[in-house]
């Protein structure tokens, strides 16, 4: 089964048996915040209980002062009722104002303690899981349970107390009449029973869908330039509908539910009124002058108990999507933050302080999915300060290596030292820290060019930033920019091109002063006269580093102290550019087929002037 459709089938089970464990692990996130919630409850009680007295201003009203005909009294009770209904609306303004309050502080926790625990998920996680699914966790599901805090449980306390307060009132003022009142309970439990049943399993799928269409917008905004490349609008507007489709009709579903429910709920109330005025009407007319067991003003109050009564349970019918949907939410979040993390610091680590850059891969064997080999028994050792380059065609594990070296992954077998330590035993973020990478793909955050290149470093001075960029020449075009260095950078970088992108990141590197430094592909969208400059900057900023080149341009690396050609997952040759050359193996092979035109294969040494030709012909141009 592929991993999509376990994803989705474990999303499907999700929330389909309430665990009161997720009640318990909820109540820590309101432990902090008791001195709001209390009064929030109490208040919620006091409101209830108040509605409570509304039927009996009617009652007394009917039978003290309508039908004996004494207007005197009537403003009194009037007054009262307006001061229990100003008393109401002062309470409830309190208590939205107190249950809003601990509902946004609860879901900034718990956005904060999601978000710290995903980014320190390791990469595969990435790899497994969609952004939009992810996104869905940290919005969505959040917002779930903040409905929960703020209308759910109080309002299903505060309705559950009604019940209870309405049944009490109405059995001390005619048992006999609150039986026949109840006799609809057990059609109003077979309604309930159904409606919980159908509605779960159709807020599941709504749940689900909404994940996947998440997941399906976040992609393909983030490719909508490879969409329109390639004329995909078409296609990708279909899928969209068929994802779109499936969650309106998830909707609908549950919307079905909903529909007949609660006029299900109407009917069996107006069962109960029926029952009232027929057993109540029967029982006024059996009352003789000096046996009156119960007057017109107490059968008119129990009519409004009645509608009192079945309100809060229609109301307990209509949070139950909002209780569903938050049981299904925490689910889902706390699943998320039950995710063990595989890449850890151990308890102990053996080493915390700045590398001198000695690495060694001793019989390395990795693979991102089962038996599924990237790398086979690799070995080979860097010395400090020197410069490797590794080559090789796609998928040969070129930049499996680099992310193996920085943690990014474990190996499943062998090891990697640095330094003579295993990283296992290093201080994972000691580790990273004397790591600096420029990638291909350059990623700029939105903020400033000095913010981009600085990231988050307090230590890092302005000086040392404007220093960094003018080593790699990026000083050029910032300083031409409105703001300089102050200059806002948009998401992913938009209005700068490929090449000023790259300049920036060596700036980065550069800033962060790494002992070990790691270029992949990392000049390859810059121009001729551009890489001229950045190969100064680099020879600089090498020197009394280690740095692993990852390149399939030969002419980047020529200069490496070795060279590890890499085929298959395995290590096929190393030594020096000559020497590889005079070997006529694999890489002699990358050579003549990068250099055709202008290489001799026959000639495994080539001159200087000839390397010079050739490297000039190598070159990529730039890319806007």
């Amino acid at each position: 089964m592929s991993t999509a459709v376990k994803q989705f089938h474990e999303e499907e089970a999700i929330g389909k048996t309430y665990d009161f464990q997720i009640a318990r692990r909820l109540l820590r996130y309101l432990r902090p915040y008791l001195r709001l919630l209390i009064p929030a409850l109490l208040l919620t009680l006091i409101l209830n209980l108040l509605g409570v007295l509304q039927p009996k201003f009617t009652q007394y009203a009917i039978d003290w002062h309508i039908l004996p005909g004494k207007y005197e009294g009537v403003g009194l009770l009037v007054g009262l009722f307006a001061g229990v209904q100003l008393f109401r609306l002062v309470f409830s303004y309190f208590q939205a104002l107190l249950l809003n309050t601990v509902g946004q502080h609860v879901m900034f926790d718990m956005r904060r303690e999601l978000y710290d625990k995903l980014q320190h998920q390791e990469v595969a996680y990435y790899d497994r899981n969609p952004v939009g699914r992810i996104m869905t966790r940290l919005t969505s599901d959040v917002d779930s349970l903040n409905e929960l805090f703020t209308a759910g449980i109080t309002d299903l306390l505060g309705d559950l107390v009604m019940i209870v307060a309405i049944i009490g009132v109405m059995l001390w003022m005619d048992p006999w009449l609150t039986l026949a009142t109840l006799l609809t309970v057990p059609m109003l439990f077979a309604a309930t029973t159904w409606f919980r049943k159908g509605a779960r399993k159709g807020l599941d799928q709504v749940r689900t869908r909404l994940a996947r269409i998440n997941s399906f917008l976040q992609e393909h905004f983030a490719g909508a330039q490879t969409v329109q490349i390639f004329n995909a609008e078409p296609k990708s507007l279909r899928k969209f509908q068929e994802i779109g489709a499936n969650y309106r009709r998830a909707n609908i579903d549950t919307i079905f539910y909903f529909a007949i429910f609660f006029p299900i709920v109407d009917f069996i109330g107006a069962v109960g009124v029926a029952l009232i005025i027929w057993y109540g009407g029967y029982r006024m007319m059996q009352n003789t002058p000096g046996n009156t067991v119960l007057t017109l003003g107490a059968l008119v109050a129990f009519i409004q108990y009645s509608g009192f009564l079945f309100q809060p349970i229609r109301d307990i019918s209509d949070k139950y999507g909002i209780l569903q949907g938050a049981v299904i939410a925490s689910h889902r979040i706390f699943k998320t933050l039950d995710l063990p993390i595989a890449i850890t610091t151990p308890e102990r680590p053996l080493k915390s302080s700045r590398a001198r850059g000695h690495i060694e891969f001793e019989n390395v064997w990795f693979a991102y999915k089962d038996n599924d080999w990237i790398l086979k028994d690799v070995s080979f050792k860097v010395e400090p300060g020197q410069s490797i380059a590794l080559v090789g065609h796609t998928g040969s594990g070129k930049t499996t290596i680099t992310n193996l070296l920085m943690r990014f992954y474990d190996v499943q077998q062998g090891r990697i030292l640095l330094d003579g330590v295993d990283i296992r035993d290093w201080d994972l973020e000691a580790l990273r820290k004397n790591f600096a990478v420029v990638l291909q793909d350059v990623f700029l955050f939105s903020g400033t060019v000095e913010s981009n290149i600085r990231l988050g470093r307090d230590d890092i001075s302005e000086v040392r930033v404007q220093w960094a960029a003018h080593e790699v020449h990026a000083d050029r075009f910032i300083e031409r920019l409105p703001e300089s260095y102050k200059a806002v950078v948009r998401e992913r970088g938009a209005g700068f091109s490929v090449g000023q992108k790259q300049l920036i990141s060596f700036a980065r590197a550069l800033a962060f002063d790494p002992a070990l430094l790691i270029l992949d592909e990392a000049t390859s969208s810059i121009d001729t006269e551009t890489e001229q400059l950045i190969q100064q900057a680099i020879e600089r900023v090498m020197l009394d580093r280690t740095s692993i080149v990852v390149a399939h341009r030969l002419s980047t690396i020529q200069r490496a102290n070795r060279i590890i050609v890499l085929h298959h997952g395995e290590i096929r040759e190393q030594g020096t550019h000559q020497e590889l050359l005079a070997q006529h193996g694999l890489y002699w092979k990358l050579y003549k087929l990068q250099y055709a035109d202008s290489a001799q294969p026959e000639t495994p040494a080539l001159s200087p002037d000839e390397e010079a030709a050739n490297q000039s012909t190598g070159e990529l141009q730039f890319s806007e």
